[in-house]
């Protein structure tokens, strides 16, 4: 579609720089790795589905269900109502349902965790581009039936949060066992970092200040680098972290600190999408990867397997 104005229009025209200046195959091909980079091209990687459901435009968050095999969720980003989309491996339709006491001010994140009501979906109201909100949202609801009749959910929570030294811009979340959120910046001129949220934040009465875990050794200084998405694996043992172009593997280290997975080398994705927003774990090896719609093409789903993963 037509580049756009508004909040995403900057950061759309510079990654039309990126298709311009950086050769891509198209989305069907094999993936590769930008030139400068160390990670390998991921064994397997393939535009998998397109969204069958047309009100899919800006994916920018991948959760696979736990209480429903086979199912993924979806959210749009910064414009968009705030609701949840249900799709699978084809890329179908299967419902859409309104987020009940929750707004999209720019919802960059989705994931999967323990909660109160068993499983839950948190929902990362944490995009920022211009590093301006004093402080972020994120929202939890009890994952709903893609059986039920009601297309809305119950009553999220809402949880405010602000970093140390002031507004960051992140789309990249997951939640650990036991609870413990951590959070990924989307720096463009420095390492991202990683930030820690802890469970017992949902119960206190004032934003929780997220604590600085440091910087994750993933490069940075050009738009390619840039972090859109983390998923915890199934064993709950490792996060992959994405970019546009690469998907890095970390294993916890110490209950909510990240190492780098030596095992497991940096996988090249780029050129399987037109602008690669999501992330989530389909089983132990594979991943699946989620897209906008940029450049003329339609957004969709990729299938990724990387070496060691």
């Amino acid at each position: 579609p037509p580049l756009s104005c508004g909040m995403q229009a900057h950061w759309r025209c510079r990654m039309l720089f990126i298709v311009l200046c950086v050769p891509a195959l198209p989305r069907a091909g094999a993936a590769q790795t930008p030139r400068g980079t160390s990670a390998r091209a991921a064994l397997e990687a393939r535009h998998l589905a397109d969204f069958a459901d047309a009100g899919i435009t800006e994916s920018s968050g991948l959760a696979a269900s736990r209480r429903h095999p086979g199912i993924l969720w979806t959210i749009e980003d910064s414009g968009a109502e705030p609701v949840l989309h249900a799709t699978d491996t084809t890329g179908a339709d299967l419902g859409t349902w309104r987020v009940t006491g929750a707004a999209n001010l720019d919802w960059e994140a989705l994931a999967i965790g323990d909660c109160p009501a068993g499983s839950c979906l948190f929902i990362g109201d944490i995009g920022d581009n211009r590093a301006t909100r004093a402080q972020v949202t994120i929202y939890r609801i009890a994952e709903p039936d893609p059986e039920a009749p009601s297309r809305r959910t119950r009553p999220a929570t809402r949880l405010a949060v602000t970093y140390p030294g002031g507004p960051r811009d992140a789309e990249a979340m997951v939640v650990l066992p036991g609870g413990d959120l951590l959070i990924v910046s989307k720096s463009r001129n420095s390492a991202p970092h990683l930030y820690r949220v802890p469970s017992g934040a949902w119960r206190a009465p004032t934003p929780a200040r997220a604590s600085d875990l440091g910087p994750l050794p993933i490069p940075s200084g050009s738009l390619a680098d840039l972090v859109t998405d983390a998923a915890l694996s199934p064993d709950g043992r490792r996060v992959a972290i994405r970019t546009y172009a690469s998907i890095y593997f970390f294993r916890l280290d110490g209950g909510y600190r990240l190492s780098a997975d030596a095992a497991v080398p940096a996988c090249g994705i780029f050129g399987i999408e037109p602008q690669g927003e999501g992330l989530a774990w389909l089983d132990a090896t594979h991943l699946v990867t989620s897209s906008e719609d940029n450049f003329g093409l339609r957004g969709g789903l990729g299938l990724v397997r990387c070496e060691g993963s």
